[in-house]
């Protein structure tokens, strides 16, 4: 934004013509008649002009980069889950306070690589929802999510950019597909298609994926594992266990069921699929989050990001790798057997981190 100046200057035609959409003043000059002291003569007198500002909007598709909506800066907060039982001490701490503003006045360590990264992924995933649509290739949706992160995230080397390859799984393929250059598929009418974005800021991965569909047949299987990631997200905190955290979102995602031709599926979660944590430049930090109840009794630390991912099936819950050739090129695939979908909700991996206080963000749906 632009301060007024004291004495506003009036601005050249091609000033005019070249001024942001912030910059531009469109208000008038206020004449103003009054009497002078002692001659009872009417003086005019010139009151500062106004400026209108307009406020700065997102090109479509999205193409200006973030810096010039924040040059603070400063991003938005996504959404913030509380601390609650034996953890609810970190809210009033002092001293947990104290830390956390040291730690976001770190570049090093500031909540503001991971905001910028999300808020990029808001941004393309909401443009990516409303113009997908069948007859579109692969290729086509893919090349167009990747040119909009790039030019949002303003792309600059290992600073930042492109989190991994985005994925654009469809059916009974669970993740990690990817087109080869060549691959001429097409969105049909009535194909699941599950989109798995990333954008990095200095290390700081948001890793977020959402499903379309195009008929009403599987909302309950979309609804079932969207509250399965709500629960995740809930439950999880500084000191939770990750195999407890699996049973509340194993119970949650198995109290659904779909109804597909007339034949009724219960929803089951994919017993080897898995949410994980994420280091700095590192998108699987080691720690995994199943998705049904275990004994692992590693705990969830301080400091840590974790991607809370749910997949649900209406088949028997597991899924098994296999590599398919296109165009001689392999792409890493995973196949649901004898499944009718598996679904990831609109943010089904939010990127959440788990800090000294009560500040968790995740991006929002």
């Amino acid at each position: 934004m632009i301060a007024d100046d004291p004495e506003p200057l009036q601005p050249t035609n091609e000033q005019e013509d070249n001024a942001q959409p912030d910059e531009i003043d469109d208000g008038d000059d206020e004449i103003i008649t009054g009497d002078a002291p002692g001659t009872g003569e009417g003086k005019k007198k010139k009151k500062k002009k106004k400026s209108k500002k307009k406020k700065m909007e997102q090109s479509d598709p999205p193409r200006i980069g973030l810096s010039k909506f924040f040059p603070d800066g400063i991003y938005p907060e996504g959404e913030i889950q509380p601390y609650k039982d034996d953890n609810t001490w970190r809210i009033t701490s002092e001293e947990k306070r104290y830390n956390e503003k040291m730690a976001n006045e770190d570049p090093e360590t500031t909540y503001q690589s991971i905001r910028r990264a999300a808020e990029v992924h808001r941004q393309v995933r909401q443009h990516a929802r409303k113009t997908i649509r069948p007859g579109m290739t692969m290729t086509e949706i893919v090349e167009n999510i990747e040119a909009g992160t790039r030019a949002l995230v303003e792309e600059n080397g290992l600073e930042c950019g492109v989190g991994f390859p985005t994925g654009v799984s469809l059916n009974h393929c669970a993740a990690h597909y990817t087109p080869n250059a060549g691959d001429t598929t097409v969105l049909q009418q009535g194909d699941v298609l599950k989109v798995d974005i990333g954008v990095h800021v200095k290390g700081r991965i948001a890793d977020s994926a959402f499903t379309l569909t195009f008929d009403h047949t599987y909302d309950k299987l979309l609804e079932a594992v969207k509250a399965a990631t709500d629960t995740g997200i809930r439950e999880a905190g500084i000191d939770v266990r990750l195999g407890e955290l699996a049973g509340y979102i194993q119970e949650t995602m198995e109290s659904y069921e779909v109804e597909v031709g007339g034949k009724v599926y219960p929803v089951k979660p994919i017993e080897n699929l898995s949410g994980h944590n994420i280091n700095l430049y590192q998108i699987h930090g080691g720690k995994s989050v199943l998705l049904v109840k275990n004994d692992d009794q590693t705990k969830m630390e301080e400091d840590e990001y974790f991607a809370i991912e749910t997949f649900g099936s209406t088949g028997r819950g597991r899924i098994v790798e296999a590599v398919s050739v296109d165009n001689e090129a392999p792409s890493y695939l995973l196949i649901l057997p004898r499944v009718n979908a598996r679904i990831m909700p609109e943010s089904s991996i939010h990127p959440m981190y788990l800090s000294g206080a009560h500040d968790s963000p995740a991006t929002d749906v």
